[in-house]
């Protein structure tokens, strides 16, 4: 798997990440900061009852993506990639976690900053694989999350959804499983998630299919962007019916980093926006409304098929 070079690992250390071995890291999420400092969590707590000072945010892939999405805030330099020569699971894990207590170290001695939960933070009881570049291209994946299991750790994978073999064959399958959808048609996946290589919305379909059959918790993620994706409920909700997820969560697309260079602050959906796409499809899925977090600007649908509470 390609190395991170001097210049871009450079980079990602000027915008907070920790680089784990030769083609992982780790950055704190900003939902991590606001618990430690203010006590305030992030949606997937409200939602799923994960404990987001605990969450370890990271990614097996940096710089490994097969699709150059507009809405993307991380770096896109994708090099290629190579299976020869990949991190061991059990050194990028622990590698993961100590870069996490090193990035949380400054909080110490900040007087807002609660001790206990502090501590608590240092060592993490949650791994979101999701960070940057596409999780499943990292070839001992499910050694990976097997030694999370072994910790006690739960996982959430988040994944483009353009390689349903390795979902197919993922041994053993994470705690939670997301799947980003953001086109509700080839057209505009095309021109919003710029694809590289061919048959991109073909082996997304392909995942949507095969989610009913994989034995985990599934969500369908709907990136919103503004005159781009936002009106077409008929075809996304014939997209995921074939998925038939446990959950859906609609989310707008959040005018930072990197997309700044590509999309403006008018495609960032106004919560109220959100809500009014969410209620419209529920409609169509059958689904029901039953939680949303107006700072983040997203809306979780559930289809009562499982508690949406992890713990």
């Amino acid at each position: 798997m390609c190395r991170v070079d001097s210049d871009t690992r450079r980079l990602f250390e000027r915008q907070g990440y920790k680089i784990v071995g030769a083609h992982s890291g780790v950055k704190l999420c900003h939902w991590l900061r606001q618990k430690l400092l203010h006590g305030r969590r992030c949606y997937k707590e409200q939602f799923y009852g994960i404990e987001c000072h605990r969450c370890l945010q990271m990614s097996p892939t940096l710089e490994q993506c097969n699709q150059n999405c507009l809405f993307c805030w991380r770096i896109q330099n994708f090099p290629g990639w190579d299976f020869e020569s990949v991190d061991e699971p059990e050194d990028l894990l622990q590698n993961a976690i100590e870069a996490q207590r090193s990035l949380v170290s400054g909080f110490k001695g900040d007087e807002r900053c609660d001790i206990e939960m502090w501590e608590e933070s240092r060592n993490p009881t949650q791994v979101a694989i999701s960070l940057t570049g596409e999780p499943t291209f990292y070839p001992r994946l499910g050694e990976f999350i097997q030694l999370c299991r072994d910790k006690e750790m739960t996982t959430f994978l988040v994944t483009n959804g353009t390689t349903p073999k390795v979902l197919e064959n993922l041994d053993p399958l994470p705690t939670q499983l997301y799947v980003t959808v953001a086109a509700p048609n080839a057209e505009i996946h095309g021109k919003l998630c710029a694809p590289i290589g061919e048959r991109s919305w073909e082996r997304l379909n392909r995942t949507l299919e095969l989610l009913p059959s994989l034995d985990t918790r599934t969500v369908i993620r709907l990136t919103l962007v503004d005159g781009w994706n936002i009106g077409w409920e008929d075809q996304y909700s014939e997209l995921i019916k074939k998925a038939d997820p446990d959950f859906v969560e609609s989310k707008a697309y959040v005018f930072v980093g990197a997309s700044r260079e590509r999309l403006s602050i008018e495609n960032m959906p106004l919560h109220e926006t959100v809500k009014d796409f969410s209620r419209r499809l529920a409609s169509k899925l059958g689904y029901d409304i039953i939680d949303e977090k107006s700072d983040s600007r997203v809306v979780l649908m559930s289809s009562g098929k499982a508690s949406p509470k992890i713990a």
